[in-house]
């Protein structure tokens, strides 16, 4: 199996590099903590001149019809950049919501405005029961004059302050299989009952609470079949866990570029700390981590661009993932020392996301367990 990049990925992937070296230094990652919005929109713009938000949508649908192996590409160095934007949020979340259930008329409507940077989306799944399960679905979706009213709340939901529309994940039936008893509707944010509150996190991105009462939302606005949205959520979700593996390698590259920097400049007695054996095989083992992590996430995404059986693969790349990266900012911290916890050093930019997208899409117990239930079954 050849997991080598085509002349255009490479194209893709340098191009991507040079481009948020100069569009997105760390300088402006800290800055965007602090703004309201937590993105540029005139670098939204860019990033849609340049292609990236409709990567990998049909050209029937504005998009560039590439694959979501392309994708994966692109994911690595926004990773590896921490570019603060709603991209995994609009393009993964709420853009393959769309395009794995949506009517001709949802995709006609949806993504090519999504392709042109004119429409912010965003998925609500998460609520306090902290657990994307078709069984851990509360929010209510009731008939209403042969429309729908939702209730309920949703935590951590990706840039829902700003986004113009919310997926929402309902429960549409109590009895009976609970896996067949949710629906999913597309939610215009601005529809009235939704109160969308801003929640801090470990990651420092913008994360949000949002709250459903009594908010009507049209039955033509259902993406697929009443009853039937959690096949498709758990498809979305299982790529998405893919995209984010892909952001998880960028960090780590970057990060283990940034320790191996510091490792052949740093003296002491008399000769750099990359001499010591110790730190050489710290080095190594984030080397290992982050190519064994590569294979299995491109490996993952292959398959899903090939229509191939992927949801252990998915597992695998997830719950390496998410070690991999945070065991590469914790050895990082023990080889840079003391000022690799300064909040002007870029390393707590790192580990931060990497705690919090460890337990993102599932921490590595959780695929642990998918693994196993996929071996038995």
């Amino acid at each position: 199996m050849d997991f080598s990049l085509s002349e255009e990925q490479k194209m893709l992937k340098d191009s991507a590099r040079n481009f948020l070296e100069k569009e997105c230094p760390t300088t402006m990652v800290r800055e965007m903590v602090k703004d309201k919005k937590g993105y540029s929109p005139q670098l939204w713009q860019k990033m849609a001149e340049l292609g990236w938000l409709g990567l990998s949508l049909p050209t029937k649908y504005g998009g560039a019809g590439g694959s979501f192996l392309d994708s994966v590409i692109l994911l690595e160095e926004i990773g590896r950049a921490l570019l603060p934007s709603p991209f995994f949020a609009t393009v993964v979340l709420g853009g393959l919501s769309i395009l794995e259930a949506g009517s001709n008329e949802q995709k006609e409507r949806f993504l090519p405005k999504l392709a042109n940077g004119e429409v912010l989306l965003t998925l609500a799944i998460t609520e306090p029961n902290a657990r994307n399960e078709a069984d851990s679905i509360t929010a209510e979706a009731e008939v209403h004059d042969g429309d729908f009213i939702i209730n309920g709340v949703k935590l951590l939901v990706p840039y829902g302050h700003v986004a113009d529309h919310i997926t929402c994940v309902t429960r549409t039936k109590k009895e009976g299989k609970l896996s067949e008893g949710v629906s999913n509707f597309i939610v215009d944010a601005k529809s009235p009952g939704i109160t969308i509150t801003s929640v801090n996190t470990i990651g420092q991105d913008k994360q949000c609470e949002v709250l459903f009462k009594n908010t009507p939302v049209s039955r033509q606005d259902m993406l697929g079949e009443l009853n039937s949205g959690w096949a498709h959520t758990d498809n979305v979700l299982k790529k998405a866990a893919v995209a984010l593996c892909a952001h998880m390698n960028g960090g780590t590259e970057k990060v283990m570029e940034m320790t191996l920097e510091h490792a052949k400049n740093r003296v002491q007695f008399g000769q750099p700390i990359a001499s010591f054996q110790a730190i050489q095989h710290r080095l190594a083992d984030m080397l290992i981590g982050l190519e064994a992590s590569k294979v299995l996430t491109h490996d993952a995404a292959w398959k899903i661009s090939a229509g191939l059986p992927y949801r252990m693969e998915v597992s695998i790349a997830k719950a390496w993932a998410s070690e991999s990266y945070r065991q590469a900012t914790w050895l990082s911290t023990r080889i840079q020392g003391g000022v690799a916890y300064m909040e002007d050093h870029d390393m707590p930019l790192y580990y931060r996301w990497a705690k919090a997208a460890e337990i993102n899409l599932g921490d590595a117990d959780f695929h642990r367990e998918m693994i196993a239930m996929e071996l038995l079954d």
